[in-house]
């Protein structure tokens, strides 16, 4: 029961960290952040206590992939030998990147015609209703968790442009909690699949309230439109035309947000021979993060042993990705065994574990906006890395503890 109070407790200190590092304090609209948070309680428990609400997520994310897996086809023809990875996780370049090359044509097919800003304009007016945010941060909200950060930046470059750097800078904190229907896949193979199908709709509601307390944005009402790539009695470009130039734009994106992420990889690689230099194993900055994310672990519900175990985990995904961990841990996880007899710390774990919150994903978020807007609105997001970092971990917290309070 002790531990059970902890858990429970836990949410507020994940609000209160995010307060405590708001970009405006006095703009924090507590009373929407009540409802999204008793949203998403009630949500957590429909998701892990019914496999109805699992199914649900199952179909959307069933959805989307079978566009990804449309993309394939293309990607074989070119590429046959990279959708075989030889590592035994997914290609990132395969899975992440090069499914835009189909996706953005598609969603700016459906806004040259006119479908996807009408689609917006109406779940995202329910979305905005609900949780109080403007529309197209609503509705971004649904889109990325199951398309991906970058996919859903790529296909929303005439709204970014249209937003200011503020409200771009929300897109960014949410972003970092994002997962793609084509890794969901891969993700149950490894880690229980009722967990992983709970986190998604979890992160959703999660992403909403931190960015909300992180960067609270107040839009005009006539500020808040969905925007269309043709003004109102404008000619259009002819349709291939349109379609070359996004293909082309489409590329391009792919080739900064490989570029940023390698480099982001790379520095996080060099800061851990730095630290090699020094003779101590130990230091590592998996470990440095172990050791700072050890309270949080324990606030999850976790006597010290187990939230020190948990801790190294979540340090090693966030220096590295979720697979990397989901390797170390498939075997016992999926039999119950070790740390994993306890079904609380399987529930939190692959709860936290499923999102792209990671060093490497700070680095596609920057490289997708330095490719579709302004340098002043990218600069402005590139100055707020910690805080867009900070943003992914509470996220993932968050929606750890709301999923651990109905598993012990």
């Amino acid at each position: 029961m002790f531990y059970l109070i902890v858990n429970f407790l836990s949410i507020f200190v994940f609000l209160g960290i995010a307060f405590l590092f708001s970009n405006d304090k006095h703009g924090v609209k507590w009373s929407r952040i009540a409802i999204v948070v008793a949203l998403q309680l009630v949500l957590g428990w429909f998701f892990m206590k019914f496999s109805i609400g699992q199914d649900i997520v199952k179909g959307a994310a069933d959805g989307f992939n079978w566009i990804v897996q449309a993309a394939n086809t293309g990607i074989a023809f070119a590429l046959p030998d990279w959708l075989q990875p030889t590592t035994g996780n997914p290609n990132f370049v395969t899975s992440a990147l090069l499914p835009m090359l189909l996706v953005v044509p598609l969603f700016d097919i459906l806004t040259y015609i006119g479908v996807l800003p009408w689609v917006v304009k109406w779940i995202g007016r329910g979305l905005s209703f609900a949780t109080g945010q403007p529309r197209s941060e609503a509705f971004f909200s649904i889109e990325m968790m199951f398309l991906g950060n970058t996919e859903v930046l790529a296909v929303s470059g005439a709204q970014l442009n249209a937003m200011s750097a503020r409200r771009n800078y929300t897109l960014a904190l949410m972003s970092m909690s994002c997962v793609t229907a084509a890794i969901l896949g891969a993700y149950t193979s490894m880690v229980p699949g009722q967990y992983v199908m709970a986190a998604v709709p979890l992160n959703i509601l999660g992403a909403i309230i931190i960015s909300s307390i992180l960067n609270p944005v107040d839009v005009e009402p006539e500020d808040d439109v969905i925007v269309s790539i043709h003004e109102e009695g404008e000619e259009r470009e002819p349709f291939f035309s349109f379609l070359g130039d996004s293909i082309l734009n489409a590329g391009r994106l792919i080739l900064i947000i490989t570029a940023t992420v390698i480099a982001f990889v790379a520095l996080a690689g060099l800061i851990d021979k730095l630290f090699g230099l020094t003779g101590l194993s130990w230091l590592t900055l998996g470990n440095i993060f172990g050791v700072v994310l050890f309270p949080f672990a324990w606030l999850l519900g976790f006597n010290p042993d187990q939230a020190f175990q948990i801790a190294q985990l979540m340090g090693t995904k966030l220096v590295t990705n979720e697979f990397v961990v989901m390797g170390q841990i498939t075997k016992d996880i999926m039999a119950g065994t070790g740390l994993f007899s306890n079904a609380h710390a399987s529930a939190v774990l692959t709860v936290f574990l499923t999102s792209f919150a990671n060093f490497s994903t700070v680095g596609m978020i920057l490289g997708a906006f330095k490719g579709l807007v302004s340098k002043e609105k990218s600069d402005y997001i590139a100055a707020h890395v910690p805080q867009m970092l900070l943003a992914g971990i509470l996220v993932s917290l968050l929606s750890a503890a709301v999923a651990g309070l109905f598993v012990w």
